[in-house]
């Protein structure tokens, strides 16, 4: 089971601080306690077999409970606290939720939500000081010197989790034992600390750092909350906490870089940056190997094959002639899985040509709840879709070129814009940038991008379209650029491409 990464570092370094917040440190043996007593909990109310949620922003009770959860040998759902409550709701009636976990800012909603997920039998506050029926504050006393590890077959199912859902609902992807585990053995294989690690926690539970903190808790990781994502704050953070380990989307680095205490702050304990979700400006990711040392790591992956599909290793990221040309790389293979390129016809196509970026072996999850459509589209042809379209070069890097769904067909012609957000990346005022197709009378789709500028920096539109068409020509030059403040974002950092198409559409037809 997942939670026996948790329980070595638990066994080796029992009291090492494993969370740690502005007013809280609960060491490893802690932790120990209190999530026996909530799987004790859990099992005494009748709860174990069922789908549990959590429903928490970044809070060190959300990782006991979690751990309480799987514990008791329930399936845990995290539900990501940046969601709609009207989103959050329908998840929960999809995935049949029989309990809920939930931080106390959350009481206003209760009501709704019973009365809303017919299956569900209880809701679990974390602090006893409401009027809920139930408390993890009150098992962790009641309950406190009770044992409860049920022991779970390796292919069931640990974790239910929502995809991003940027073309509609979201499908609820579930996640097994046997997948989880692959992922954690390849994430420590990678990312091994040289001294006592210290995980500082920015991006939500729910998603990647989530995952980080429970594979670095064998190596006894201290995993410190981050109060916000303000970059001052971070930076004070890693320099005052001397943090080893640190998982960001691309966006927060840019953010970090960007941000003027980057030049003075001492991060010099970093190891690990490890990156992912979305591809990365090999710019800015020069930029930092400049201030911060030869420390970053990528994964490539999807919650259905968690994580860690490829790696661009500690080492590949180097500023010398040899290794700056696979910056723009995801990586090569970690070994969690086979992977390949493939056609629309199921044929493997050769280094140097594109296709479909298809894995399978135990790294990929048994599928989608209730979506046997979903299944069969995902799992054609004996191998895992990605969605994502790639290139192999002669070395065996894998660069991932665009989502399939993202691809621009413009005068009849396949445009990828993540070749052109690199180049638009790279210019010194750009923070961000979205490179999408918008409907067009003449052209089909016309090539759009909107910039999201660094504070206080400048460049016209003008001056994009010539950066644009002296390096690529008129075909993949940018008909419309746009400056926005910022871009719309997913919970883990993703640029919503469908939001920003949509708010453009949205715009042409009120001025038509």
């Amino acid at each position: 089971m997942i939670t026996d990464y948790f329980d070595a570092g638990a066994a080796r370094y029992p009291e090492r601080a494993f969370l740690q917040s502005d007013t809280l440190r609960l060491s490893y043996q802690d932790v120990v306690v209190a999530s026996h007593a909530i799987a004790h909990g859990l099992t005494q109310e009748g709860l174990a077999n069922g789908t549990i949620g959590i429903l928490s922003p970044n809070h060190p009770d959300g990782f006991v409970a979690m751990l309480g959860i799987l514990r008791a040998g329930a399936t845990y759902v995290p539900l990501n606290a940046r969601d709609h409550i009207e989103d959050l709701i329908w998840f929960m009636r999809f995935t049949e939720m029989s309990a809920l976990v939930y931080h106390e800012q959350y009481l206003p909603h209760i009501d709704r939500i019973r009365s809303e997920v017919p299956t569900l039998t209880a809701c679990i506050v974390f602090d006893d000081g409401t009027a809920a029926e139930h408390s993890t504050e009150a098992w962790k006393r009641d309950h406190r010197g009770q044992s409860c590890n049920t022991r779970r077959d390796i292919d069931s199912i640990a974790l239910i989790k929502a995809s991003g859902g940027t073309t509609g609902r979201p499908k609820a992807i579930m996640q097994s034992h046997r997948c989880l585990l692959a992922a954690y053995r390849i994430v420590n294989q990678f990312t091994a600390p040289a001294k006592d690690p210290v995980h500082l926690v920015v991006a939500p539970l729910t998603h990647a750092a989530g995952a980080t903190a429970m594979g670095l808790s064998a190596f006894g990781t201290r995993n410190v909350m981050a109060p916000s994502t303000d970059p001052a704050v971070i930076l004070e953070l890693i320099e005052r906490e001397q943090v080893t380990h640190i998982f960001l989307p691309p966006t927060m680095i840019y953010r970090l870089l960007a941000h003027p205490d980057a030049q003075t702050r001492d991060c010099s304990s970093l190891e690990y940056v490890i990156y992912g979700a979305a591809p990365m400006s090999v710019n800015k990711l020069e930029e930092g190997l400049k201030l911060w040392g030869q420390v970053f790591v990528q994964f490539y992956g999807q919650s259905e094959a968690p994580g860690v599909i490829t790696c661009l290793t500690r080492q590949d990221h180097s500023l010398s002639d040899a290794a700056v040309g696979h910056l723009a790389s995801a990586g090569r293979p970690t070994g969690a899985c086979e992977v390949a390129l493939m056609d629309d016809d199921g044929r493997f196509v050769p280094a140097g040509e594109r296709g479909e970026i298809v894995v399978r072996g135990e790294l990929v999850c048994p599928g989608y709840l209730n979506n046997a459509e979903a299944d069969a589209e995902a799992h054609r042809f004996g191998w895992h879709h990605t969605g994502d379209i790639g290139v192999f070069d002669e070395s065996g890097y894998l660069y991932v070129v665009d989502r399939s769904k993202d691809i621009v067909i413009s005068g009849g012609f396949n445009i990828y814009p993540s070749e052109i957000e690199q180049l638009i990346w790279s210019h010194p005022a750009v923070q961000d940038c979205a490179v999408v197709g918008v409907p067009d009378d003449d052209w089909g789709e016309r090539l759009t991008v909107v910039v999201e500028l660094k504070p206080e920096s400048e460049v016209t539109a003008e001056s994009i379209i010539a950066m644009c068409r002296n390096r690529f020509g008129s075909l993949k030059t940018p008909k419309q650029v746009e400056f926005w403040e910022t871009l719309p974002r997913s919970s883990v950092g993703k640029v919503l491409k469908k939001d920003v198409r949509a708010k453009i559409i949205a715009a042409s037809i009120g001025t038509d």
